[in-house]
């Protein structure tokens, strides 16, 4: 890493927080040990993905150390649906345990304002494709939480692409949310899909972005979140819709 980078200067944590049913969710947190606190004063970016059993592995990432070196601390949230514990994290976290992942996330949020390593006014969440799903769902959840979110090609519109097996990857996708077109799960999924619950009421600062060409999310459904958000949120906070027009799910190259 150029520019005098000393890992030395850096700190990095494995803390757990208490879900709504007791389980213990581990959160990897990173900060600049001479610029954060502690004092609920710093910034904190949350990351979580939490679904088709995905690892996400603390790692290291150069990009990172421009929000570090500002005094941000930056955690992962190893929720449920994700498979850094065995099976059954992601067992318990999918079609009609699903909410797990939601519940998780916002626990995990709670512990690190609780042990202050951040403030409401100073929590920003992100997430993208399924992790944006997890985006869309807190955010109508506990949309006093946090102060800004990003959700990177966000799987929100849950229901209405689930119902249609004409869409790639419908069919194939039933395995992780369940199929909509029996009555259990179709319930099931209107609680959380995030394009079915916004209300009139007050949300963070939000950046949606989407891929003209993506064949996992289309462009459609960050479009459909971003235009209801728009018509019904109360609050006069910044919400910015980016589409990139020479992109698929990932970047440039398409996919």
């Amino acid at each position: 890493v150029l520019g005098g980078f000393d890992s030395s200067n850096y700190v990095t944590e494995r803390k757990w927080a208490t879900a709504a049913d007791g389980t213990q969710i581990p959160i990897s947190v990173a900060y600049r040990k001479d610029l954060v606190k502690l004092d609920g004063s710093d910034p904190l970016l949350l990351y979580g993905y939490g679904s088709y059993e995905a690892c996400i592995d603390p790692s290291f990432k150069a990009s990172r150390l421009s929000l570090l070196d500002r005094g941000f601390v930056y955690a992962i949230t190893h929720i449920r649906g994700g498979g850094e514990m065995g099976r059954q994290w992601y067992e318990n976290g999918k079609l009609h345990k699903k909410k797990n992942t939601f519940t998780d996330f916002i626990a995990c949020a709670e512990y690190l304002i609780e042990k202050k390593y951040c403030s409401k006014e100073k929590l920003c969440i992100h997430g993208r494709s399924a992790g944006g799903l997890l985006i869309g769902a807190v955010l109508n959840m506990r949309p006093d939480l946090f102060t800004a979110a990003v959700a990177g090609v966000p799987f929100v519109d849950v229901l209405t692409t689930m119902l249609d097996p004409t869409i790639p990857l419908t069919t194939s996708e039933w395995e992780e949310w369940g199929d909509p077109r029996k009555e259990e799960y179709y319930f099931y999924m209107k609680s959380y899909s995030p394009v079915d619950n916004i209300a009139a009421r007050k949300y963070p600062a939000i950046l949606v972005t989407a891929g003209l060409n993506d064949p996992r999310v289309m462009y459609s459904e960050p479009a459909k979140f971003v235009a209801k958000l728009r018509d019904m949120k109360t609050d006069g906070n910044v919400l910015l819709f980016k589409c990139e027009l020479g992109a698929g799910h990932f970047s440039k190259s398409g996919r």
